[in-house]
């Protein structure tokens, strides 16, 4: 049983449910190759969807979850998505908690202006915003929505030497979600997270993020 308080269900009807969820996901997954850092954040993509396939199709970057739990206990870190659906449906508490902050540009004006004027997507030039703001180097990348995102993500890595943290890159869809995953998933230059194939989301990436700051309250408890 969890003794976590900040990154628990609020009330102890809550917390049995999650827990008893948690439990029966545990069971009826049966053997994974999963690490037992990895194994809640996959647990909880499966307890978000109800879908036992990410069992098999989440990846991840061998430093992936020491790179995620630095980068939340360093406190102030970013939060920088794709979309606003990530930074609404994460925990205020919990994001409070570690003095993490969210950020999206999607909807922004000046965004919505580049797209039209350069002929790309939203997607792409909030990326492009992100950067110039100075928030992408040591933030915690998450996409759910847009695999322009990850594309536009992988340039700016590539090309302009940023250097997020950890890149949560969870895109679904049919154009370009597998591939732009794909090429995350060949990067050596930055940690990620990735669902192989057209699955994904920002349930997901929500449900990731939560896993990550359950973990991280596990390692401040514990003095790590």
């Amino acid at each position: 049983m969890s003794t976590n308080t900040i990154t628990e269900q609020m009330t102890a009807a809550g917390q049995a449910i999650e827990h008893d969820s948690f439990a029966i996901i545990d069971r009826e997954a049966g053997p994974h190759a999963y690490t037992a850092a990895q194994w809640p954040v996959v647990r909880r993509m499966i307890h978000a969807s109800g879908d036992f396939a990410f069992n098999g199709l989440a990846e991840f970057h061998p430093d992936a979850i020491d790179a995620g739990l630095s980068a939340i206990l360093r406190g102030g870190t970013p939060i920088v998505a794709d979309v606003e659906m990530i930074c609404v449906g994460l925990s205020a508490g919990r994001l409070a908690h570690f003095g993490l902050r969210t950020r999206h540009y999607i909807a922004d004006a000046d965004v919505i202006e580049r797209a039209h004027a350069e002929g790309s997507t939203r997607a792409v030039q909030a990326m492009r915003k992100a950067h110039r703001q100075g928030e992408l180097d040591g933030a915690i990348v998450a996409i759910g929505n847009a695999p322009t995102a990850v594309l536009e993500l992988l340039r700016l890595i590539r090309d302009d030497n940023v250097r997020p943290a950890l890149v949560i890159g969870l895109p679904v869809g049919f154009v370009s979600a597998a591939e732009s995953k794909d090429l995350l998933a060949a990067s050596t230059l930055v940690p990620w997270i990735v669902v192989r194939g057209r699955k994904g989301g920002s349930t997901l990436v929500v449900a990731a993020i939560h896993a990550l700051l359950a973990l991280a309250e596990d390692r401040q408890r514990h003095g790590g």
